[in-house]
């Protein structure tokens, strides 16, 4: 327990319905990304770097099945947006002995694309999801949502982690323009909270919601 300081990490190393760290394809994941690496720091940013770049970051990949959250589903589908990619970052950390949760924001985009931003019916985007690992005694944020081929077509530096300091959205892209802003802090949580995040995306976004039925996909990184 000296590892964690006193903190009791029961909460946050067991398998959740959506961070499903004992999953067999997550745990296998893990366990191939960090072969080799010793520390949780340093299995942390082998962790964080797999989940940005291999899984691809796509807002379209939506719907209200409980799947479309789950952590395993988007590691097996290698596509989600920020939701199911912070909980698979959280259960990958689970799977190799890290504390891990998530944690959630309301956040002003400024550089979304013309046609997500009409389906989205502005730029205001609510849950808006990061993990945490507990690294070195203190909670760490790590936000791998956008890979870095994304990032690259919009002009935007790719977030990254260092496992000391919290790496969060910056605020202006290469060009001196505002990127992101965090507007509303959601708080965090041991899994995620489905029924309250899905409650609110039907009431705010609810043509971004029907894309699973309506098939009305798109291509996030060709409209970048």
């Amino acid at each position: 327990m000296e590892r964690w300081k006193g903190m009791n990490p029961e909460a946050y190393l067991a398998a959740g319905e959506f961070i499903d760290s004992n999953d067999p394809d997550v745990r296998a994941f893990a366990e191939k990304v960090t072969a080799g690496t010793s520390g949780d720091v340093a299995k942390a940013l082998k962790l964080y770097y797999a989940v940005r770049d291999e899984i691809l970051y796509d807002p379209y990949f939506v719907g209200e099945a409980r799947s479309y959250f789950r952590a395993s589903d988007c590691l097996r589908a290698k596509r989600g947006f920020c939701i199911p990619k912070a909980a698979l970052l959280a259960a990958t950390a689970r799977s190799v002995g890290i504390p891990a949760r998530v944690g959630y924001a309301d956040v002003r985009n400024h550089l979304s694309t013309k046609k997500l931003t009409e389906l989205m019916g502005g730029d205001l985007y609510t849950w808006h999801s990061f993990a945490e690992l507990y690294l070195d005694g203190r909670w760490v944020k790590a936000t791998p949502a956008f890979n870095l081929s994304l990032c690259q077509r919009f002009g935007v530096n790719p977030l990254e982690f260092d496992g000391q300091h919290d790496s969060l959205f910056h605020e202006y892209d290469q060009g001196g323009r505002r990127h992101m802003e965090y507007v509303h802090q959601r708080g965090v949580y041991a899994d995620v909270p489905y029924e309250e995040i899905i409650a609110n995306f039907k009431s705010t976004y609810p043509r971004w919601m029907a894309l699973a039925s309506t098939r009305e996909h798109g291509d996030f990184a060709t409209e970048a």
